[in-house]
């Protein structure tokens, strides 16, 4: 008999969704591993520029994802013993990891390591195609979205909070702009799988979609 593999619990959206939030209280609340997949490729994006590279150059891109050398303790990551959990949060970052995220021999490089994440007693992941390709025999997908203009807010509320000044209007661009490179990319483009569970969070509060996230997983794990 094949042995069973640990529940995954997939949920993934479009930036500033609140899918990183809201996994992160569902792995909490079911005692799972969670796998923010947007880490890695911030990561990536981060070691890339470091190192001065052009994002566009797939190869030498692709060869640091498949080398680098991190580390996850729960909220602290690590490349190397150097602690970049402050710094792979960055507005630059985040624009340069939906860049390298575009490159085939990145997501080939990273899928193994996502995976890896799998462990009992069950995972929550979180990222733009994790039940559509990391994780497809996923227990249960999600998929989380909101407006733009919500989004933006959001975005805008937590930059704030950081004591960090933007622009409204530059950071709806911002999202329109990685909405379209997200989902019209040829690697695994952002895109609700067929079997996922539609969440539009556009006015809800976090509680209030973590709750109906909680209801979907319960159902989900007590099936056989």
């Amino acid at each position: 008999m094949a042995r069973r593999l640990p529940p995954v619990i997939a949920i993934d959206g479009p930036s500033a969704s609140g899918k990183g939030t809201v996994a992160q209280l569902v792995a909490r609340d079911l005692g799972f591993h969670y796998l923010d997949s947007g880490a890695l490729y911030r990561l990536v994006a981060l070691a890339a520029l470091e190192a001065g590279l052009n994002l566009d150059d797939g190869l030498r891109v692709s060869d640091i994802a498949l080398n680098i050398n991190t580390k996850f303790n729960g909220e602290t990551v690590r490349i190397g013993s150097r602690d970049v959990t402050d710094a792979i949060r960055a507005e630059s970052i985040s624009g340069a990891a939906s860049q390298v995220a575009a490159l085939p021999g990145v997501r080939d490089a990273l899928i193994t390591r996502q995976r890896a994440f799998r462990r009992p007693p069950g995972l929550v992941a979180d990222g733009r195609d994790m039940g559509s390709v990391v994780f497809p025999d996923a227990t249960l997908k999600i998929f989380l979205t909101a407006s733009p203009e919500e989004r933006a807010n959001r975005r805008h509320k937590q930059l704030m909070e950081k004591g960090i000044d933007a622009s409204i209007n530059t950071l709806l661009q911002d999202i329109l702009d990685r909405d379209t490179r997200d989902t019209t990319r040829a690697a695994a483009p952002l895109q609700k799988s067929v079997d996922a569970v539609e969440i539009d969070t556009t006015g809800m509060t976090i509680a209030a979609v973590v709750a109906q996230v909680l209801a979907q997983c319960r159902h989900a794990l007590r099936a056989p």
